[in-house]
């Protein structure tokens, strides 16, 4: 017992050591993705995360915005050693005012889907320079005349903190043969995936010799998930494994989650499986009517087309004769009242409306009499009546010859609706009515609360599931 638990314990302990190293993973993998979108916030704020990762996305700086910033550092230290109105200045200014030029005509940042950052370099020299246009802006921004007027540190301070982050966060990205960004990724992700394939051959091969029924490909799919760990491609999809392995380690209770998600995705695809499922079963029966099968199925014998008996009863002459006894031994007498009340009124009725009648209705007594005639009469027919009934069901002749009707009623009926005109109306009625209820039903039950079902189910589940555990309760053994 103590050895088993011991075995419990370090697989626990495995379980989590491994679900922490594919949540490391995981984590590498976000990174990843999210790297090229937030590389302005890590050139800002984590200047040494983005110099370490640029290479591994084959990003580099691109020519023109370096050479750009770099002539204005030129600039800057020219400016230091000689003045602005020096001969070198003026030339450094001249080449600032070509490159701001060729920048706007050109646009470098489209490369690297950043066309965006180079408006917003135009719209803020635009608003300090008071120019619509961004050229003639810039033009100005580089000339002696404006620098001295507005004063060079003021105006070299607005560059290096307004102008010069955005064009530094340009970048080049190498394209490998393949038409693709370079992307090493793979370098970081490579000691991973054969750790995980390693653990998941391991796992396979425990499984087969647990089970030798097995084939191989069933004891990988024991852990599917494990799958995504060592794909090389939609490494998104490891966070299915993830989930996994920090609910098996215990280290995360994700069965509400886990239930969350089952039924966002049942109560999604609910009622588009319910509407599809519906409106074929009713295109085939409309097609099964349009091909004639119920024409065929009408004319068909007994002998032709056997029926499959599963308990050598009658089904329907069962449930015809449970449905007779229940009527004439549990209904009628229930409901005798008001028979006899019905045929009174209707004996009362006739008696009214006969001529004979009318000529002595006034006399004297003539009233109560009748009152009295036709209860008699309405409670004599309603017992003959039911007693015609209970004796036509306990008279095995009277059973035999409404057995005989029955069916005589039944030939008939097939005979005259095989009939070109009957079967041709009877198949264009029930194909528009199987057509209204595809409209009017079908869309109903896609109106309706697919979360109240889910309810109403996992209420049902709860409803067989108490009593299942209240019996296995009972019946176990005290002590054991």
């Amino acid at each position: 017992m103590k050895n088993k638990k011991l075995v419990n314990k370090r697989n626990l302990w495995f379980e989590r050591f491994m679900a922490l190293i594919a949540t490391v993973n995981l984590g590498l993998v976000s990174f990843n993705l999210t790297y090229i979108g937030w590389r302005n916030f890590y050139l800002r704020n984590l200047p040494q995360i983005q110099k370490t990762y640029d290479p591994i996305k084959g990003i580099e700086p691109h020519r023109e915005t370096e050479n750009y910033l770099k002539t204005v550092e030129e600039l800057e230290q020219q400016i230091s050693e000689t003045g602005l109105t020096s001969r070198l200045s003026t030339i450094k200014l001249q080449e600032l005012r070509e490159l701001s030029v060729e920048m706007i005509e050109n646009n470098p940042f489209a490369a690297a889907s950043k066309s965006g950052t180079l408006e917003k370099i135009k719209n803020r020299m635009r608003e300090r320079l008071d120019n619509e246009s961004s050229k003639q802006a810039f033009m100005t921004f580089w000339s002696q005349e404006y620098l001295l007027k507005q004063g060079w540190n003021q105006e070299i301070s607005f560059f290096n903190g307004k102008i010069k982050p955005l064009i530094a966060s340009n970048y080049y990205r190498q394209i490998g043969e393949n038409g693709e960004f370079i992307d090493k990724f793979w370098i970081i992700d490579l000691p991973f995936v054969l750790l995980f394939t390693i653990e998941l051959f391991a796992r396979t091969y425990y499984i087969k010799r647990r089970h030798p029924g097995f084939s191989w490909f069933n004891a990988i799919l024991w852990h599917w998930y494990d799958i995504f760990l060592v794909l090389p491609f939609w490494r998104w999809l490891r966070i299915i494994p993830v989930l996994f392995r920090i609910e098996k380690a215990k280290l995360l209770n994700l069965s509400s989650l886990r239930h969350q998600i089952q039924q966002g995705i049942v109560a999604n695809f609910a009622e588009e499986i319910t509407q599809i499922v519906v409106i074929r079963v009713i295109n085939q029966t409309q097609n099964s009517i349009k091909q004639g099968d119920l024409t065929r199925w009408l004319q068909q014998s007994q002998t032709l087309r056997p029926y499959v008996d599963i308990n050598n009863i009658n089904e329907i002459e069962a449930l015809a004769g449970i449905f007779a006894q229940t009527v004439i031994y549990q209904v009628l007498p229930k409901i005798q009242p008001e028979i006899i009340a019905m045929l009174q009124h209707n004996i009362n009725s006739a008696f009214n409306q006969s001529p004979i009648y009318s000529n002595f209705r006034n006399l004297p007594g003539i009233g109560q009499m009748q009152h009295q005639l036709s209860a008699q009469l309405a409670t004599q027919i309603a017992t003959n009546l039911y007693h015609a009934l209970v004796s036509a069901t306990e008279d095995p002749v009277s059973a035999k010859l409404s057995s005989q009707l029955v069916k005589r009623f039944s030939e008939a009926l097939t005979d005259e609706i095989q009939k070109k005109q009957v079967i041709s109306e009877i198949q264009s009625l029930l194909i528009d009515f199987l057509e209204e209820i595809k409209l009017n039903y079908v869309q109903r039950l896609s109106e309706e609360e697919v979360e109240q079902i889910l309810e109403q189910t996992r209420n049902i589940q709860t409803e067989v599931t108490l009593p299942l555990l209240t019996d296995t309760n009972h019946r176990t053994k005290p002590g054991l």
